[in-house]
C-alpha cells in the first residue's frame, strides 16, 4: 500500500505505548478490528479519551492490561449489562478514571481543535466533578463581575482512532453526520482510521459526500477493514451481534472468562482476516 494507506498491524504500531487515545462511542465507528491489532501487539499505559463515552472497546483495552487510564463521561455496554472488566481495575486500582461530562470532554477538544489552552464551560459548578479534578479550575468571568464559570484545559490527544465508512486513496475519509469524528480528527496530533471500502476518485470531489469529508491533511494513515466494528452495528451497513455481545458480557464477569473469550474473538478476527 502506498501513501496514506497501510495494513491494519501497522495502523496498530503507529499507536505507542502510553499514547493518550480518542475513542468514539459505540455507536460511531468504534474501530474493534483494530482494537484487536493494539491488543496482538500487546500495547501498554494508554490514556483513553472517550469521546465522549465508551463501552466494548475500552472493555476490550482494559480487560488486554493496554489501559492506564480512562477519560470519560461515562463506561457503558447498554442493554447488555455491566462494563465488569473495566469495574473491577477501577475497584483494585489497575486503571485510573478521569471522570468528566460529555459537554467537558467536547469542549477540552474544542479547544485543541481552535489552537487554545482552554475552554471555559457552565453547568459544573457545584458538583463532585470539580472537586474531585484539579485541572479543572473556577475562575472569574472577566467580562462580568460576580460570574463564575470553569475552566477547562485543553485535551490534545497524541491519536485518534476510529472506524469510518470510506476512504479514498488520498486519505480523504467520510465521515458524514457524525461530526465527533471530525473533531477529533482536528484536536489529535494524528488521526487513524479504518474503513469499510476505498474508494476509486476524491471524494472531496463529490458533491454529494464532500461536507462529510475528514480532508486528508487531518488523517495520518488509513487501513481497509471490512466489517471494522463488528461485533458491533455500524450504520446502517451490518447490525451488531447481539449474542455475542450478550456472551461477552457473561464471560467477562471473571478476568479467566474475558481472556477465553478474547482469544476467541482474536481467533476469528485472524481467521477472518
Amino acid at each position: 500500500m502506498t501513501g496514506p494507506l497501510c495494513t491494519l498491524d501497522a495502523l496498530a504500531a503507529a499507536i505507542p505505548d502510553g499514547a493518550a487515545l480518542a475513542i468514539p462511542p459505540d455507536n460511531c465507528g468504534a474501530p474493534i478490528a483494530a482494537t484487536l491489532a493494539l491488543i496482538r501487539r500487546k500495547a501498554r499505559d494508554l490514556h483513553l479519551v472517550c469521546v465522549p463515552q465508551s463501552g466494548l472497546q475500552t472493555e476490550l483495552l482494559v480487560g488486554a492490561g493496554a489501559v492506564r487510564t480512562v477519560e470519560t463521561a461515562a463506561i457503558t455496554l447498554g442493554e447488555f449489562g455491566p462494563a465488569h472488566r473495566f469495574a473491577d481495575a477501577l475497584r483494585t486500582g489497575r486503571i485510573r478514571v478521569l471522570d468528566a461530562t460529555c459537554p467537558a470532554i467536547h469542549a477540552g477538544l474544542l479547544a485543541a481543535q481552535k489552537g487554545l489552552p482552554f475552554m471555559p464551560l457552565r453547568g459544573l459548578i457545584g458538583s463532585d466533578l470539580v472537586a474531585n479534578r484539579p485541572d479543572w479550575k473556577v475562575i472569574d468571568n472577566p467580562f462580568a463581575s460576580g460570574d463564575r464559570i470553569v475552566a477547562l484545559p485543553a485535551i490534545t490527544p497524541d491519536c485518534a482512532l476510529f472506524h469510518a465508512p470510506l476512504a479514498d486513496r488520498h486519505g480523504n475519509v467520510f465521515v458524514g453526520r457524525k461530526r465527533e469524528l471530525l473533531l477529533m480528527a482536528h484536536a489529535a496530533r494524528s488521526t487513524l482510521v479504518t474503513v469499510e471500502a476505498i474508494a476509486s476518485g476524491d471524494l472531496l470531489e463529490d458533491a454529494d459526500r464532500a461536507a462529510g469529508v475528514v480532508p486528508s491533511i487531518y488523517v495520518t494513515s488509513v487501513a481497509l477493514a471490512e466489517r471494522g466494528a463488528w461485533p458491533l452495528p455500524f450504520l446502517d451497513q451490518y447490525q451488531g451481534d447481539d449474542a455475542l455481545l450478550a456472551r461477552y458480557v457473561e464471560c467477562s464477569r471473571t478476568q479467566e472468562g474475558f481472556d477465553r473469550f478474547l482469544a476467541e474473538l482474536l481467533s476469528r478476527e485472524s481467521g477472518s482476516a
